[in-house]
């Protein structure tokens, strides 16, 4: 499917595809009504309504990702709603069935988030969690009474924290995939810092993907 990225824009990558492809392989997506935080291009979005979403609600900080996600979702005739701003603050006080989120996880140098450079679509502060906690904080007051989070990172960033995270906001959370893929260029340049954190180990220029399933309990 080709999209539209503009310059500033996170271009989708596996870990968008290992999360589009549990989605429709679980369908998680058909009939429901469907929140994308952190679009992006509207990959993940448009895949929902692919899959039969009964409606799709697009989210993303970056004006420039606001603007890809509409015209994708136009180019391709898929009917997305699209707000923008931080995370569940633009949809405050509505409910969804499932919650996709691809976010930023990768660590970074400095506990700053950037705001206005490409990095800020990966960049999540020392541990790579400051977006992740974020939404396994907010999500459940996002979520339908059957309501599911479907939520896409890397084991560098830890995904026993995430499980643990949901289970502390009331969650039933599980890693439901696994893929072990190459380094991307971000994790490349990283590596040397990575592996000075213990985070992976010498010289392994791969990291393993994960798929979080977080249900009410």
């Amino acid at each position: 499917m080709h999209l539209v990225r503009p310059p500033g824009v996170y271009r989708a990558a596996d870990d968008t595809s290992l999360l589009a492809g549990v989605m429709r392989r679980g369908g998680y997506a058909r009939g429901r009504r469907v929140l994308d935080l952190g679009c992006g291009t509207g990959a993940l979005a448009l895949a929902a309504a692919r899959a039969g979403a009964a409606s799709v609600t697009a989210v993303d900080l970056s004006i420039r990702s606001i603007a890809a996600t509409w015209l994708n979702a136009r180019a391709h005739r898929a009917s997305v709603v699209v707000r923008r701003g931080d995370l569940f603050e633009p949809v405050r006080g509505q409910v969804f069935d499932l919650v996709l989120a691809n976010p930023p996880y990768v660590p970074a140098p400095t506990p700053a988030l950037p705001r206005h450079r490409i990095a800020r679509c990966w960049d999540a502060g020392v541990d790579g969690r400051q977006v992740l906690d974020r939404i396994c904080a907010g999500a459940v007051r996002a979520l339908t009474r059957d309501g599911t989070v479907l939520i896409v990172q890397s084991e560098v960033c830890d995904e026993s924290a995430t499980v643990a995270r949901m289970r502390e906001a009331g969650l039933r959370a599980q890693v439901i995939e696994r893929s072990i893929v190459p380094f991307g260029p971000v994790m490349r340049a990283r590596a040397a810092l990575l592996e000075g954190r213990e985070l992976v180990e010498p010289g392994r220029r791969e990291e393993e993907l994960v798929v979080v399933e977080a249900r009410r309990a």
